[in-house]
């Protein structure tokens, strides 16, 4: 039987997910966690073969807890929830080390398969998201300065602004614009947050 801890701030998706789970003759529940903080207290309680992280949580980050879990267990199993197919969030996941990144929206078909993959110790990786990653291998990543002025433009803000909030010149605000477009294959501010979004580079 694998025992398997899922970690995700919504009642309904752990409901949901827990509810498939246990359909599973070879699979059980043996807890849930709201955030990461509770993940991390109920992975050393219960220490379980796989556990379903969500990355988006309040108190303490999925990405957080994994980094905590993993170094007290480094063989732990984890599988990253996310509703993000970009290849960034899921580098980003897979860096830290997860085994496996799943897309919230495709849980219901593969859940049960990418447990048993990733506690045979094999990799579980979206289909969507594996072409994303495929299709971005060879592009150069946004530095924290184009993800920090892309973030500004995200909540509205002009030129002027993200130079006086950052501490720069809106010269330089300019440059980190222009360096992020040609990075992302895009020719105006909208687009560039559109992509940095749906590629997991940027979360507002």
């Amino acid at each position: 039987m694998i025992r398997v801890l899922v970690v995700d701030d919504h009642p309904v998706v752990c409901e949901g997910l827990s509810a498939i789970i246990e359909s599973e003759g070879d699979l059980t529940i043996v807890g849930t966690a709201g955030d990461g903080i509770e993940a991390v207290h109920q992975f050393s309680a219960l220490r379980p073969d796989v556990t379903l992280m969500d990355m988006q949580m309040p108190t303490a980050s999925g990405a957080e807890a994994i980094a905590t879990i993993l170094a007290d267990a480094p063989s732990a199993r984890i599988i990253v929830l996310s509703t993000y197919a970009g290849d960034a969030s899921a580098a980003r996941a897979l860096k830290i080390g997860a085994a496996g990144y799943m897309l919230k929206s495709n849980a219901r078909k593969v859940i049960a398969q990418a447990i048993r993959d990733v506690h045979a110790g094999k990799r579980y990786i979206d289909a969507s998201v594996a072409s994303e990653i495929a299709i971005h291998v060879g592009d150069r990543p946004l530095t924290a300065r184009e993800t920090q002025v892309l973030a500004q433009a995200a909540r509205g803000n002009g030129n002027r602004e993200i130079a006086k909030i950052l501490s720069i010149s809106e010269e330089t605000v300019k440059d980190y614009f222009k360096s992020a477009f040609t990075k992302l294959n895009v020719s105006d501010r909208t687009h560039a947050v559109t992509e940095a979004l749906r590629r997991g580079m940027l979360t507002i």
